[in-house]
């Protein structure tokens, strides 16, 4: 059985996040104990609620150091919602705040405006389908080697990520005709701006993908 840490740094839905892993079959451990979350073999990062406060939270208890060395060590680790961001370099919520830096890029607001120049509603809530990013390299190997092109997920936010590199960019969506990284990966270290554990049984598919990553 997979044993799995879901860090406990006083923000996020820690409980569903439990529930729909031990669902898929995994052996889940909630905590904020260094050395209960590098000796995992999985680690996931969730969170709701604003950057700045999520960073520090992490660094409060030392955690951001923590979850690098998870990332250094080649352990698979998954952020979702709020986690996802804080995977980046910084955002621009509330000012300019670092990230942990794992992967390359900046958390930036959904915009008020669609192409067109309608009024978007904000935050972002509801379902949206993946799509497949157009760099062409596909979801194989990846969280969405089980997912269909055109799945619907269930989202809740205001900020998305923007990847530096755009292969970084593993899925988007299409919110009033704005692109919004859905999902995103480098190397062992992935996230999803969705939340796989509330998008039902599509996904708890991308959990167990998650479960069976080598």
């Amino acid at each position: 059985m997979i044993k799995v840490t879901v860090i406990d740094y006083g923000m996020g839905n820690l409980r569903s996040v439990s529930r729909a892993l031990e669902h898929c079959g995994a052996e889940v451990k909630i905590s904020s104990d260094p050395k209960a979350i590098l000796g995992t073999d999985r680690v996931v990062l969730p969170g709701v609620g604003a950057f700045m406060a999520g960073m520090s939270a992490l660094k409060i208890r030392g955690l951001d150091t923590v979850i690098r060395q998870v990332a250094a060590a080649g352990t698979p680790l998954l952020g979702i919602c709020l986690g996802m961001q804080m995977l980046l370099e910084e955002s621009e919520e509330f000012g300019l705040t670092p990230g942990l830096g794992l992967i390359q890029g900046r958390v930036v607001e959904v915009p008020a405006h669609t192409p067109t120049g309608d009024p978007l509603k904000r935050p972002h809530i509801g379902w949206n389908e993946l799509l497949a990013p157009g760099h062409g390299k596909g979801w194989k190997g990846s969280l969405l080697e089980d997912t269909p092109v055109g799945d619907a997920m269930y989202f809740v936010h205001s900020f998305m990520a923007d990847p530096t590199l755009p292969e970084d960019r593993l899925a988007d969506c299409l919110y009033g005709g704005i692109s919004i990284a859905a999902a995103i990966k480098h190397d062992n270290v992935m996230g999803c701006q969705f939340h796989p554990e509330k998008s039902g049984a599509s996904g708890l598919e991308i959990l167990r993908a998650f479960l069976r990553r080598p």
